[in-house]
């Protein structure tokens, strides 16, 4: 009897060896590709991080040429100047589409609003609004 109690007990374990393995193949793939969509995270919020430090030093630059030359006019940003062409250079030190904008604050000569807006190349649809910093600088 109890030979076929052994029997009996062996063959209802056949195969669940087999079903642990795949299981195990199955929750280390879902973990695998958990992993692959965290990096690629980390790589856009490392872009857009390069972009807004790229925007602040921009803006850092243009608020020295202010100081530089006394007055919040000293910086010329019409279209075509260089201070234009630096920020939209993306190939360079500026930045995918960027927009350099200075608006004098109202109520005040020595005050002024230094904006910068690009839109990053994996951002292009329209749906999304463009990246933005903005700057204050006040002139003693």
């Amino acid at each position: 009897m109890r030979k076929s109690l052994r029997k009996t007990y062996g063959k209802r374990q056949s195969g669940i060896a087999l079903l642990e393995v795949l299981v195990s193949i199955l929750l280390f793939s879902l973990g695998i590709l958990g992993l692959i969509g965290l990096q690629a995270r980390a790589i856009s919020l490392s872009t857009d991080a390069q972009d807004r430090n790229r925007a602040a030093l921009l803006a850092n630059d243009v608020a020295s040429a202010m100081w530089l030359g006394k007055s919040v006019a000293a910086v010329d940003t019409g279209a075509g100047s260089a201070w234009q062409k630096r920020v939209s250079n993306a190939a360079g030190a500026g930045l995918p589409s960027g927009l350099l904008t200075i608006t004098p604050v109202t109520g005040t000569t020595n005050s002024a609003e230094i904006q910068i807006t690009w839109r990053a190349p994996d951002r292009a649809s329209t749906d999304q609004q463009p990246s933005t910093l903005t700057t204050r600088v006040t002139l003693p």
